[in-house]
C-alpha cells in the first residue's frame, strides 16, 4: 500500500450498535447519533443504522428516529436498515424468536408510506411471498433476502419480485450444494450481496469465492456491527440474551453469533492483508458498492457533486484523518468510554 491514501468515507449498510449503545435498546436521536459519531471514528462517514427484529411499537419508534435524523441532517445518518421481523424462525440467528413475524397490512402500509432516504428491508423471501417483495420495491424500498431457508427457485422469485441482494452473505441462509443451490446460490449469480469480513462470520476462502463470483461491483462489506464497536465495553444484552466479547468474537451463552465487533476499515485491512484482494477493490467495497446497493448516489466516491466525505488511510491502512461534509471531524482511532 502507499505511504498515505485519501479514500471515500467508508458506507456501511448494517450497523446494529456502535459507542456502547444499541439502537434497539433507544430508538431515538441521541442513540443514532451517538453511533453514527463513534463510527465516523472509525472511518466510517454513512450509515444505514439497523434495527434487528422488534415488536410494531419499537420500529414505529426506529422510522420516526430516522426521519428525524435525517431532517435535522445528523451527519453519518443515510437511512435505515430494518433487519427483521419477517425472517424464517429456523435461521433467526441471534434475532429473538418472540419477535419473528408475518407481514400485516398495517405492517405494510408502515413500510410503503414515503420515507425521505434508503430503507432497506431485509426478510426471508420463502416467508413473506413475491407480491409483498414487489410491493415494497414498488414503494421504493431496497429489499435484500436474508434469515432464510428459501431453496434457489423461492429465492429467484424474491430477485424477480424486486429483491436487490443479500444480507450478510452466507450467514443465516440456504447454502450452496451441488443439487440444492440455495439463496446462496441465487445471490452469486444476481444482485449484490453485503459480507461480515471479520474472519469470524464468513471462512476467508469463502469470501475470496464470493469475490471471483461476484467481484467488487456486487459483493461488498459491512461490520454489522453491536454496542461494542467504538467502545470500551465487552458485553451488552440484546432482549436480555447476554452477548459477550472474547477473541474479536461476538457471542451469547450457546455460542450464537451475535453480530460483529469490527469497523469497516478492519474489513478492508483483513481483505488486503489476509485475503489478498487488491486494495482498490477493497476500498471499493467499502463505500462505492454499499452506496450503489442502497441507492446512495451522494456517498462513496469522491467526485464533484457527491459529499465531500474521505479517510485518510496511513501505509498500514490504518485510519489517520476523517472527514465530513468538507469538515475535518476526527484525527485519531476514537473510543468512547462507557461509565457504570
Amino acid at each position: 500500500p502507499p505511504t498515505a491514501l485519501l479514500a471515500p468515507g467508508f458506507v456501511d449498510l448494517q450497523v446494529n450498535g456502535g459507542g456502547g449503545v444499541m439502537f434497539n435498546d433507544s430508538p431515538d436521536l441521541p442513540t443514532l447519533a451517538r453511533i453514527a459519531g463513534a463510527h465516523r471514528g472509525l472511518g466510517t462517514t454513512a450509515i444505514l443504522p439497523t434495527l434487528i427484529s422488534s415488536d410494531a411499537a419499537i420500529r414505529t419508534q426506529a422510522l420516526y428516529a430516522a426521519q428525524s435524523a435525517l431532517a435535522a441532517s445528523v451527519p453519518g445518518i443515510a437511512g435505515l436498515h430494518l433487519e427483521g421481523p419477517f425472517l424464517n424462525p429456523a435461521r433467526r440467528g441471534i434475532h429473538p424468536a418472540r419477535m419473528i413475524a408475518r407481514p400485516q397490512e398495517a405492517d405494510l402500509l408502515e413500510l410503503c408510506a414515503p420515507f425521505p432516504a434508503a430503507l432497506l428491508i431485509t426478510l426471508a423471501p420463502e416467508i413473506v411471498g413475491a407480491a409483498t417483495i414487489n410491493r415494497l420495491r414498488a414503494a421504493g424500498c431496497v429489499v435484500f433476502g436474508g434469515h432464510s431457508v428459501a431453496d434457489f427457485e423461492q429465492a429467484q422469485a424474491g430477485f424477480d419480485a424486486g429483491m436487490s441482494g443479500v444480507t450478510h452473505l452466507f450467514n443465516a441462509m440456504s447454502q450452496l450444494a451441488g443439487r440444492a443451490p440455495g439463496l446462496v446460490g441465487a445471490a452469486l449469480l444476481r444482485g449484490y450481496a453485503g459480507i461480515i469480513a471479520d474472519l469470524h462470520h464468513v471462512a476467508g476462502a469463502s469470501v475470496r469465492i464470493a469475490y471471483q463470483a461476484m467481484g467488487p461491483e456486487r459483493l461488498f462489506f459491512v461490520s454489522d456491527a453491536m454496542a461494542t464497536t467504538g467502545s470500551d465495553i465487552t458485553r451488552f444484552e440484546i432482549d436480555g440474551n447476554l452477548i459477550s466479547l472474547s477473541g474479536g468474537k461476538l457471542t451469547d451463552a450457546n455460542g450464537t453469533l451475535a453480530g460483529a465487533h469490527i469497523s469497516m476499515a478492519e474489513c478492508v485491512r483483513n481483505a488486503v492483508s489476509v485475503l489478498g484482494i487488491p486494495l482498490e477493490d477493497a476500498l471499493r467495497m467499502a463505500s462505492l458498492t454499499p452506496s450503489e446497493a442502497a441507492g446512495l448516489a451522494r456517498h462513496g466516491r469522491i467526485a464533484p457533486g457527491t459529499r465531500a466525505d474521505f479517510v485518510l488511510l496511513d501505509g498500514a491502512l490504518q485510519v489517520r484523518n476523517v472527514w465530513q461534509g468538507g469538515e475535518l471531524v476526527s484525527s485519531e482511532h476514537q473510543r468512547i468510554t462507557c461509565e457504570g
